[in-house]
């Protein structure tokens, strides 16, 4: 499997095939762990990096889930190539920074990826369709037993796994799930929201994480500590929050079909109608016109799109994927014409 192989499939969590897909994008279990005797990622020299890289990569291709799985040295790729990887949430921003001695490993249908060397030795990640944190749990855990019989994972019987940043020590786990959530935006309700999940030990983030605002109505969901907390118990109170997150949004749905249902139809078919004619258009503005068209497929307003369809124009009309496509760089305004294309094909 290439980067190429990437472009031309559609990973898992776009073909939108798990629960309640319509509001929950997808769902995310993320673990940290650090090889035992060996400084953490960011204080290691590069020669123990360069270990680590090594000892990292020969374990993690040599379990099961792996097998046919790509991996590749992120120092060895292009700054687009990179970005690419950011994009398909594969990996994080900062892995792209000093990016000598730093891998990642991907997957069949992109549901696993493993950083190495980024915050701490291994970021471990499954990322699933729709509601399905429980399964994404299960994956990784027992992804994490079988390198854990691999690698020495640094652990302390009094803090649980240690972590390069505290917050991540215990269970070094994060889960989380992204939702979209234009209704309770539309109807104001999206800030009482956000405010209840702090309360609640949670943390809303955008699109693409940590550091990212939230944009075309994309909340990404988690958990703030996982020091002194089961993993299990993490997971079942991300789930019935989000049970709760998810039933207000699909009554704010209800209510603005009830009262305001022809104004609602109109901001849908305008942006169906902007996307489908433009012939320059920002990264900003698709986003923001998606999101009323995949909320327009999701009510049954739209019925010629379907839901996969509007998942991976989401995806593909960023700015790194429009220049693989094309196989070259791209300026601003030649990349605003190129997505503004592949957008009139697709829906047209």
């Amino acid at each position: 499997m290439t980067l190429d192989d990437l472009l031309n499939n559609t990973g898992e969590w776009i073909r939108c095939t798990g629960p309640v897909c319509d509001i929950v994008m997808s769902s995310r279990v993320r673990l940290a762990r650090n090889l035992a005797n060996y400084p953490f990622a960011h204080w290691a020299s590069k020669k123990e990096q360069e270990t680590i890289l090594a000892a990292a990569k020969e374990s993690i291709l040599s379990i099961k889930k792996l097998k046919d799985s790509m991996f590749v040295e992120i120092g060895k790729l292009d700054p687009i190539d990179k970005q690419f990887l950011v994009e398909r949430h594969l990996m994080s921003k900062e892995h792209m920074i000093d990016a000598e001695n730093k891998g990642l490993c991907v997957g069949q249908d992109e549901v696993i990826s493993i950083m190495i060397n980024e915050e701490d030795h291994l970021r471990m990640q499954v990322m699933k369709s729709g509601f399905n944190l429980k399964e994404a749990w299960q994956i990784i855990d027992d992804m994490d037993t079988e390198l854990g019989n691999l690698l020495d994972f640094a652990y302390s019987v009094d803090f649980g796994y240690l972590t390069a940043c505290p917050t991540n020590a215990g269970t070094g786990m994060r889960a989380s799930v992204m939702l979209h959530l234009p209704s309770l935006v539309m109807t104001k309700q999206i800030g009482k929201v956000l405010q209840a999940i702090t309360k609640l030990s949670l943390t809303a983030r955008g699109l693409y994480g940590e550091g990212t605002e939230a944009s075309g109505n994309f909340f990404q969901i988690s958990n703030q500590v996982s020091l002194g907390h089961k993993e299990e118990d993490i997971i079942d109170n991300i789930e019935r929050i989000i049970k709760q997150i998810v039933d207000h949004e699909q009554s704010a749905r209800e209510t603005l079909l009830s009262q305001n249902r022809e104004a609602l139809e109109d901001r849908i078919w305008r942006a169906y109608g902007t996307l489908k004619s433009a012939h320059i258009i920002t990264s900003t503005e698709t986003i923001d016109l998606l999101s009323l068209v995949r909320l327009g497929v999701d009510l049954g307003v739209i019925k010629q799109s379907d839901r996969t369809l509007i998942n991976e124009l989401f995806v593909i009309t960023q700015p790194a994927h429009l220049q693989k496509m094309e196989k070259k760089k791209l300026g601003p305004n030649q990349r605003d014409v190129k997505r503004a294309e592949i957008i009139r094909q697709k829906l047209g």
